[in-house]
């Protein structure tokens, strides 16, 4: 039975780039939703990696690409790297046609360099598809829209989200096909998501084959290292321990496979203007694209997280920062975080086009919300909002029940309150 279909946020985004741009790439992981989603905007497809018929798209694409893009439009040309030529085909199609939304492709990987002859710009727009967040998947009542954190408007809410439910999400992850499933089907599709990616795709993705151990020692590392700035030197010294032959050049080429199949998404760190000289911290923090691949590689369940607060503590600050990066794109804004020479931190800056700022801090027990404030209200002290502008908001993002405004003015939001 086919399953219903939950609205995603890029659904809206989507159709403004189409308006903007002659074609739109639609790139992310695999299993995030590219496809469907796609479908709901096209008026045809053709599917590159349709096993009955792949040879022969490539033949035709020897001789005669444009071919392929024959059909009414949208057209959707799904998985185009596998096919890279039909690129360039695309922006000439564009250029030959000035309607705008012709073509929708999608890709899970990021092709090599030099595969295409041009870039596309000013022709086809990129959009950036992740896991579904908790509002996505019905799982946070939205009460709270981060969007109207930055128009200054008060928050209410209340979260039905408990603790073990949070577990769950956390560890099932936001691929769509994993939602309203049963725990057990749900966990074991995310351990084999995992396993795809370590014996599969990793290698697939450049055509050179990876050792799968060293692949799974990697994301073991950065899964314990999440939500920290690990440095190379100490994901290098995870790995060596049993393999001492692993060299700079390898890590990185398997670090770099890792980012083109969009496993690890980094946070990059935010460098405002400062009232005094103070030295920031320029190292990015650790990300998978969506927390349950550091549970699966843990090998931890949910039931494992309620006795381990602190790895739940960690991987929930990276569940968040999934959520807020998709509720900031929607508003074209971008997530950065901060970190200062005396460890002032926030665990996200949402940044917007225009300017405008917020910054955010991720607790999830009652306990920490109290230093988290102080500490958001230090940063705040720090900027130059001469320059930067005074913050929209400052916000600590709990696990808890309630969405309420401080006295200090500091909000606090459940993240099941939370949406874009």
């Amino acid at each position: 039975m086919k399953r219903q279909y939950l609205d995603r946020i890029v659904d809206e985004e989507l159709d403004s780039y189409m308006e903007a741009f002659g074609a739109v790439l639609i790139k992310g992981p695999k299993w995030c939703g590219k496809t469907r989603t796609a479908l709901r905007h096209a008026a045809s497809v053709i599917y590159l990696q349709d096993v009955n018929k792949r040879k022969g798209y490539q033949e035709i694409a020897k001789t005669m690409p444009s071919a392929l893009l024959e059909g009414k439009t949208p057209r959707l040309i799904d998985e185009w790297q596998t096919i890279p030529i039909l690129w360039d085909g695309v922006r000439f199609e564009v250029d030959q046609n000035e309607d705008m939304g012709q073509f929708i492709l999608t890709g899970s990987a990021v092709p090599a360099d030099n595969v295409t002859m041009h870039t596309g710009t000013g022709r086809i727009g990129t959009l950036l598809m992740r896991p579904m967040t908790l509002f996505e998947s019905l799982e946070s009542n939205g009460s709270v829209s981060l969007g109207s954190l930055f128009d200054g408007d008060d928050v209410k809410g209340t979260s039905s989200l408990t603790i073990e439910k949070l577990a769950f999400a956390l560890v099932r992850g936001g691929w769509p096909a994993s939602i309203g499933v049963k725990e057990s089907i749900a966990l074991k599709r995310a351990r084999e998501y995992v396993e795809a990616v370590i014996n599969i795709d990793v290698s697939r993705v450049d055509n050179v084959e990876k050792n799968p151990e060293r692949v799974r020692k990697l994301m073991r590392s950065l899964a314990r290292n999440t939500s920290t700035m690990a440095k190379l030197t100490t994901i290098k010294g995870d790995i060596v321990t049993e393999d001492e032959t692993m060299s700079d050049n390898t890590l990185s080429s398997y670090m770099n496979a890792l980012r083109r199949i969009f496993v690890i998404q980094d946070v990059p760190a935010w460098s405002p203007e400062m009232r005094s000289r103070t030295a920031l911290r320029t190292s990015s923090k650790r990300h998978f694209v969506d927390p349950s691949i550091a549970a699966a590689v843990l090998r931890i369940s949910p039931a494992g997280l309620l006795k381990d607060f602190n790895t739940f503590g960690l991987l929930f600050e990276s569940l968040c920062i999934r959520d807020l990066r998709v509720y900031a794109q929607s508003l074209d804004g971008t997530v950065f975080h901060y970190h200062d020479k005396n460890d002032l931190e926030a665990d996200a800056i949402v940044e917007l086009y225009d300017g405008r700022w917020g910054a955010v801090e991720v607790k999830m027990g009652a306990e920490d919300i109290e230093d988290a404030a102080k500490n958001l209200i230090r940063l705040k002290e720090k900027v130059d909002t001469g320059s930067a502008g005074e913050p929209s908001f400052l916000m600590v993002i709990t696990a808890g029940e309630y969405a309420y405004r401080r006295d200090d003015g500091v909000y606090v939001v459940p993240i099941g309150c939370l949406r874009n």
